[in-house]
């Protein structure tokens, strides 16, 4: 007889017999998963809530990455649509920029030169820069390639760069100032400085200097090289702001699938990665997404003007102790790194209203860099409103080599506030009214007080907030010393 099956069925029935053996109450458990619905997956509609809500943030996270490089692409686009394009096209502001040039922060006070170079098309392009140009080349992602001037290589006595495509190989010949660029687009920002005319700053010196620099290509032989054009852009009502709806999105896009893989930092591949934007793959945002990209491009600018409005927690943005004047760079480096660590939001506050961060802007240099000190905000720590009346009182002898200026900028993108008085600015280079010690008082307001002079008044506009920026070109030491400091900006009436 065989006992297998009977011992088989008696083992059976005594585990029917036996009840459902209970989970320890008293055996560890992981936290997660109490947290996490108790061990099991979500509901579908929570799940999908969740998961959309992940990919807004990354959008979000994504549009603070991308700004540095939108905001070259959209001067770049904005130039070429109004002055055309090519390595031989350098558009020139040849009677200063005003408030007609939509642009983050412009110095009417300087000669502008700006253009934009495709080293995918050239190859690598040589540019010969003037002497004491205040320039610099940068990557579309604005990380300097290398300063132009004082601060340069050249040392204000003008020269010939050569600048590199990314992926290039070849042979570098000599003599050049020989840099490769991280990006095969590459900004060229010049600015020349005014001479001193009758009463007033003289621009013929500076654009006599600009029209000096020349552009071509390393391999080309001389009879194939375009010859230079110097478009006037003043006067011209031109946009060069980056994109505020669906098409920032297409337009990075457009710029990942140009580039090489390297050319986009890997924390922005990162961030681009989990909104679907990856090199040389479908952008196919789902109807949903495409609503989350359209409030993160709505909703981004206004986080990081409400981190303006309210300030950093450890005041590093502060210039002084007892004065309401920022530093954009927060006291960093001009990449933005804070104690070694990028600090993006910091970089971002400064490219929603402002373009082009170099060393020479950052570093102490005696007599050959610039600083920007500006304020927000009053004496009394109030914001700056455009119908009231403010005076700005500014010790004798501010510590600038080269000149100093003091420019009026709408708060939300750092252009100039539009009236009739096209250039809210004033400069050194001006006859204006000194008191008994040799110091200067500017005001400012949407009317000009009585018996101030035309030079000595910035117009601004009544129910819009604006900003100060203070500009020294040639900082000397008495500004790093802090032996001269800019007094704060009064308000005068309302």
């Amino acid at each position: 007889m065989n006992k297998k099956p009977i011992a088989s069925l008696i083992i059976a029935c005594l585990f029917a017999s036996s009840p459902v053996m209970a989970q320890d109450s008293s055996a560890p458990q992981s936290p997660l998963i109490k947290q996490l619905n108790n061990g099991n997956w979500l509901p579908a509609d929570e799940a999908q809530n969740l998961s959309n809500d992940l990919y807004y943030q990354d959008a979000i996270q994504a549009y603070i990455a991308s700004l540095p490089l939108l905001n070259t692409i959209g001067l770049r686009d904005g130039s070429e649509a109004a002055f055309g394009s090519g390595y031989n096209v350098l558009p020139i502001w040849k009677e200063r920029m005003d408030s007609r040039a939509v642009v983050p922060t412009p110095n009417g006070d300087v000669i502008y030169s700006m253009s934009y170079l495709d080293l995918k098309k050239t190859g690598p392009l040589v540019i010969k820069a003037p002497a004491n140009v205040i320039g610099m080349f940068t990557d579309f992602f604005q990380k300097t390639i290398t300063d132009v001037g004082a601060i340069g290589p050249d040392r204000a006595r003008g020269g010939l760069y050569l600048l590199l495509p990314p992926d290039y190989d070849g042979p570098v010949p000599q003599g050049y100032f020989t840099f490769k660029s991280s990006t095969y687009n590459v900004f060229l920002f010049f600015r020349t400085v005014m001479g001193k005319g009758d009463g007033k700053p003289d621009p013929t010196p500076a654009v006599k200097n600009a029209e000096t620099t020349r552009i071509y290509p390393l391999w080309d032989v001389e009879k194939d090289v375009k010859p230079m054009q110097f478009p006037d852009a003043s006067g011209k009502r031109v946009t060069m702001m980056y994109p505020v709806d669906d098409e920032f999105w297409t337009k990075l896009k457009t710029f990942v699938d140009y580039e090489p893989l390297t050319a986009i930092p890997e924390d922005t591949r990162s961030a681009l990665l989990s909104i679907g934007i990856v090199k040389g793959k479908p952008f196919a945002p789902t109807d949903k997404q495409k609503e989350l990209l359209k409030q993160a491009v709505e909703t981004a600018p206004k986080m990081i003007l409400a981190r303006r409005q309210l300030g950093r927690d450890d005041n590093r943005q502060l210039y002084y102790k007892d004065r309401q004047y920022e530093n954009s760079w927060a006291g960093a480096t001009a990449e933005w790194m804070q104690y070694g660590t990028l600090d993006k939001n910091q970089r971002a506050a400064f490219f929603q209203i402002a373009y082009s961060s170099a060393a020479a802007m950052v570093m102490h240099t005696t007599g050959a860099g610039s600083k920007y000190p500006y304020t927000t905000k009053d004496k009394e720590g109030k914001f700056l409103d455009g119908g009231n009346t403010y005076k700005l009182h500014l010790p004798p002898n501010p510590p600038a080599s080269l000149f100093w200026a003091v420019t009026a900028y709408n708060i939300t993108d750092g252009t100039m506030p539009e009236t009739d008085q096209l250039l809210p600015s004033t400069n050194g280079y001006y006859d204006l009214p000194k008191n008994p010690d040799g110091s200067i008082d500017i005001w400012f307001g949407p009317n000009k007080p009585e018996g101030v002079s035309d030079n000595a008044f910035i117009k601004t506009l009544a129910g819009r907030n604006f900003l100060v920026a203070l500009r020294l070109y040639g900082t000397e030491d008495a500004f790093y010393d802090q032996t001269w400091i800019p007094d704060d900006v009064v308000q005068v009436t309302k």
